[in-house]
């Protein structure tokens, strides 16, 4: 045995040993999401830091005030094109230049599109700062959209959309996203465009949205890592804030209306040997007070294996991997009056389709007729509160989820003061909340699987009409 463990010694009465003292834990130390500065540069542009120190990889989000609602009409698509095509080369540099680049940089570079706006997402060394965000500063004051590489994202985009209609995930959320909102509503449509309006991008629609929508004035930067021998002042001064562009436009915040009458969907796949389920319906977006109390009785009912409905379905059935319950905002504005998405999700067994959705409703009325448990809450809060330091440890977590508050329009400390109202919400609060989120008379409910099989006991369950489409 090493020294380093235990002496041992040899009398008449046996050998002994004597051990070093058992480490004791320290005490925890406290913790908060960080709060950032908020700042501007001359040209309009917001910048939001936060010093992270020890976090050698610096994140930058790039927050572009573009919704897809801003998409001309009969072009769906050309945000997510708008996006990628950042990358594709700038008014210095090609395509293959550009990315090379950026490689010796050691930085990453991803942008996407979605209901809120365009997302730029810049990762490098501390040391590289100041040459990646160059790079990034390029791409948004000068990105060339050559005719050639938009042609090849058109493509691209193209090839992607015959694999998302086969996913039986996303199938469900095309389909519920059409049945929820009216035609003409963007979010009723998929979010980088179908078939019949991605053929219709080219690079001339590509610049000409560029140009009517993308200026420092309506973006924000969200800069996260360790800045220590870094002027950020100096580094931001020099690229973003050699971005010019018109002063930024208000955008009046358009109403958003959804139909959640109680109904089934099937999207038919003939001899699918599972079921896909995703049965969904609108509220309110992050603005609202009853949101913190909402996230909690959500994970009760389906936010992790030991929720409720996975203890039924899937402990005690045996009919699913998993099912989940979540909330997920589409669209916020100023005045509070977004939308979000109230879900469950998951795949079943075909022959299992109709006793598993007669379980879930079991568990939805049990709910609201006997509430959630004390233990239940104290569970999920220990779990939603208790990770959080480990969610937020690296700097890319941060500056998305600062991002995500900018593309929402909550105050900066959102976030901190959220695990606050989590811990001091009780099980009565979460219960309504809860409860009022997922009313069993109130869900449109989406299958995608073999309506051949599932369609009759369906109808039996009297959870609404059902109607058929194909996939």
């Amino acid at each position: 045995m090493s020294d380093a463990v235990a002496a041992s010694t040899t009398d008449t009465a046996g050998p002994s040993m004597v051990f070093h003292p058992q480490p004791k834990p320290g005490l925890p130390t406290p913790w908060a999401f960080p709060a950032p500065e908020r700042g501007q540069l001359p040209n309009g542009l917001t910048v939001l830091r936060c010093h992270r120190p020890g976090q050698q990889v610096i994140a930058v989000e790039i927050v572009l005030d573009v919704p897809l609602a801003a998409e001309p009409e009969g072009l769906d698509g050309v945000a997510t094109i708008m996006a990628r095509g950042f990358s594709e080369g700038t008014d210095k540099l090609s395509a293959e230049e550009f990315a090379a680049e950026l490689e010796r940089c050691g930085a990453t570079l991803d942008a996407h599109a979605d209901h809120p706006g365009v997302r730029l997402s810049l990762e490098v060394p501390a040391s590289r700062l100041p040459k990646a965000l160059g790079l990034l500063a390029d791409a948004l004051r000068g990105p060339a959209f050559p005719d050639g590489e938009i042609e090849r994202l058109v493509r691209n985009r193209l090839d992607e959309i015959p694999h998302e209609l086969a996913n039986p995930a996303r199938r469900a959320a095309m389909a519920l996203a059409a049945e929820l909102f009216p035609a003409d509503v963007r979010m009723s449509r998929p979010r980088q465009g179908s078939q019949e309006t991605v053929e219709r991008i080219d690079a001339t629609a590509v610049r000409a949205f560029y140009e009517a929508h993308v200026r420092p004035a309506a973006a924000t930067a969200v800069v996260v890592g360790d800045f220590t021998g870094t002027d950020l002042d100096h580094v931001l001064q020099q690229s973003l804030g050699a971005w010019t562009g018109a002063p930024a436009q208000r955008r009046a915040p358009q109403p958003v209306t959804a139909d959640d009458t109680g109904r089934v969907v099937i999207v038919d796949r003939p001899g699918a040997v599972q079921t896909q389920l995703l049965i969904g319906r609108t509220g309110s977006d992050r603005h609202d007070r009853i949101w913190p109390a909402q996230v909690l009785g959500t994970y009760c009912l389906g936010g992790t294996l030991t929720s409720r409905l996975d203890r039924v379905l899937r402990e005690e059935k045996g009919y699913t991997y998993g099912v989940r319950s979540f909330g997920q905002v589409l669209l916020s504005s100023p005045e509070g009056t977004g939308v979000s998405l109230l879900a469950i999700s998951g795949s079943v067994d075909t022959p299992n389709t109709g006793p598993a959705l007669e379980d879930l409703w079991t568990v939805l009325r049990t709910l609201a007729a006997e509430g959630l448990t004390d233990q239940e809450r104290d569970v999920a809060v220990q779990n939603l509160v208790g990770v959080a330091p480990l969610k937020y440890e690296t700097a890319a977590a941060v500056a998305g989820t600062l991002a995500d508050q900018v593309e929402q329009f909550l105050p900066d400390d959102f976030q901190g003061h959220l695990y606050e109202r989590l811990a001091l919400t009780g099980t009565v609060e979460a219960t309504a909340a809860v409860v009022s989120a997922f009313p069993a008379d109130r869900l449109v409910t989406v299958l995608v699987g073999d309506a051949a099989q599932i369609a009759e006991p369906v109808k039996a369950l009297g959870i609404g009409p059902v109607t058929v489409i194909p996939a």
